[in-house]
């Protein structure tokens, strides 16, 4: 039976701010993304996400960002490497002592936002995430957008590599994410978000925003917690996998 990974972003609230239902997305996915404080989430948020994923058999992954609460961490931060190392290593450590407390640990590690989107192609600051992730542990698979400079690095110095797909997001025809600045760049529906999926799992392809087919491979598919509709496009995606004898699980096991 083929299968897939559904993560999601999570831990993401702040003192009393609210962002998404992290509870409900718990039920739904297998991996979760928790916020390491840097963009989003503070630490009794991060503790209770963390016990929560662990009452739900889902796996924990450290999404480290750039340290920009006021932004969300949806800017772009020049930094020098051994300062985005340092931070990266921060980040980890701060999110595994938490997921430890809860009965678990760090699984893996994806990066956030901005960060996310730069090492697509900024090839410093890439090798400075995966030369932090290779300093905390080896053996942490880091999950990021197919072709990018950052699995690149990350698979010439060991580590375990894992592409992903967005359920909710717009692709350009070269496969990269569409700006949240542009309209059109974030889909809500859940019908359209479930059939793009079942389309992604089975073809291993994605309508651009263009209208032309882009070829993604990918192990994981993420759906943002923070949408308005996230919970009803999760149910819909893990529907339409379940009536086509699609496994929903983990990357690591």
């Amino acid at each position: 039976m083929p299968s897939i990974d559904l993560n999601s972003d999570l831990g993401e609230s702040f003192g009393t701010w609210k962002l998404g239902d992290d509870d409900a997305m718990l039920a739904l996915v297998t991996s979760a993304n928790v916020a390491c404080g840097f963009h989003a989430g503070d630490p009794t948020t991060i503790l209770a996400t963390c016990r929560a994923a662990v009452d739900n058999a889902v796996r924990i992954g450290a999404q480290v960002g750039y340290r920009d609460l006021a932004g969300f961490g949806r800017r772009f931060v020049d930094m020098e490497p051994a300062d985005l190392i340092a931070d990266v290593l921060y980040q980890i450590g701060a999110l595994d002592g938490l997921a430890r407390a809860a009965g678990s640990a760090v699984s893996y590690v994806k990066p956030h936002g901005a960060l996310y989107n730069a090492i697509v192609g900024h090839r410093e600051q890439a090798r400075a995430v995966v030369d932090a992730v290779r300093t905390y542990d080896p053996a942490l698979p880091v999950l990021g957008l197919p072709g990018s400079m950052f699995l690149e690095e990350a698979s010439q110095a060991g580590l375990r590599t894992v592409s992903e797909a967005f359920a909710d997001r717009a692709y350009t025809p070269s496969g990269e994410l569409v700006s949240r600045r542009e309209a059109g760049a974030v889909l809500s529906d859940p019908t359209e978000v479930a059939r793009r999926v079942l389309r992604l799992v089975q073809e291993g392809t994605v309508e651009a925003i263009d209208g032309s087919t882009v070829r993604i491979d990918a192990e994981s598919v993420c759906v943002h917690g923070d949408s308005p509709s996230a919970v009803e496009m999760t149910v819909a995606v893990q529907k339409i996998l379940s009536d086509n004898d699609i496994d929903v699980a983990a990357f690591v096991r």
